[in-house]
């Protein structure tokens, strides 16, 4: 057996069985994939995937428990490849974050300029997308680390941790009723025309749940993914704004807006930072963690990443 067959059979699976599309990925012929599959299956001694004719039917139980065999094998490769560079190459290389883009437009300024301050070698690719896309990029191993509010923690896959907590805050027109309110009602939002962000961003759902256990139904009369977009059609006075606190940090006094905290009403946000479970980081990996939350650090991330059972909660 050879890592070119782990390849093809692994590829196979993600094209749904579709062995030309699985040739035209790796860049082969299909008859050379297929040829490999059954040499493969041979040698191990039992079928990884049913056949009608030529065809790839459906992946065997004996398949289903070499795939995760593959998974891991191919993971500790792709380690060693990692390792090699890491130490011809120390301080050098592409840090790949995937996040959103909230993350990305105010919390990852600071960290990723004193990064690249530390390791001028060091080039950052930033990947945005929502958090189930930022999970997803984690997963097939194109982003080195991702940062969101949701999913991470959800998938097994992953090491997720906690960063920091945030919460969210009412944006309106200086001139808005509920800009003299210190203490807002969810009521008093339930009676406004609202504008937030898309449900599957920035903690939209805590919102949501909030409304619907008090059995109010707000008008969200816009969605969005970027809270300056948010900010924008509150400056045009078509609603109250519900955005993440660290969207408001560089608002200036006098720049025509007015937040208040909505941390009462909708409880506290834990941004998480996460990495592919059983993956090797770089140097300058550790050091971005570090920069990105004073709760973490090399140790903490070693253990994490090691398996080690520990509460990590906030």
């Amino acid at each position: 057996m050879n890592l070119h067959q782990f390849r093809f059979v692994q590829e196979a699976a993600r094209r749904n069985l579709n062995l030309t599309e699985t040739a035209k990925a790796l860049h082969t012929s299909q008859p050379g994939v297929s040829k490999a599959i059954l040499e493969f299956e041979e040698e191990l001694g039992v079928d990884i995937f049913s056949r009608h004719g030529k065809r790839l039917r459906h992946i065997t139980e004996p398949g289903q428990q070499v795939l995760k065999a593959i998974e891991i094998i191919m993971r500790e490769v792709g380690n060693l490849k990692r390792i090699g560079a890491e130490y011809s190459r120390q301080d050098s290389g592409t840090l790949s974050i995937a996040t959103t883009h909230t993350q990305a437009r105010y919390v990852l300024p600071t960290p990723v300029a004193k990064l690249r301050r530390q390791f001028p070698q060091v080039n950052v690719s930033l990947h945005q997308g929502n958090p189930e896309q930022v999970a997803s990029m984690l997963l097939d191993e194109s982003a080195d680390v991702g940062l969101a509010t949701e999913s991470l923690a959800e998938h097994e896959a992953l090491i997720s941790l906690p960063c920091y907590e945030w919460q969210h805050v009412m944006v309106v027109p200086a001139e808005h009723p509920l800009a003299q309110v210190e203490r807002v009602s969810l009521e008093q939002l339930a009676a406004c025309p609202l504008i937030s962000y898309h449900p599957s961003f920035t903690g939209r759902t805590r919102i949501d749940r909030a409304f619907a256990a008090r059995r109010l139904t707000p008008e969200v009369v816009l969605e969005a993914i970027d809270s300056d977009v948010i900010k924008t059609y509150v400056k045009l006075g078509m609603g109250v704004g519900i955005v993440a606190e660290m969207a408001m940090q560089e608002d200036l006094p006098g720049a025509g807006l007015v937040w208040r905290p909505l941390g009462h009403l909708f409880g506290q946000n834990v941004a998480r930072i996460a990495f592919k479970r059983g993956t090797y980081l770089r140097n300058y990996v550790y050091t971005f963690a570090e920069l990105l939350s004073s709760r973490l650090n090399r140790p903490l991330l070693e253990r994490a990443l090691s398996g080690e059972a520990s509460d990590y909660e906030l």
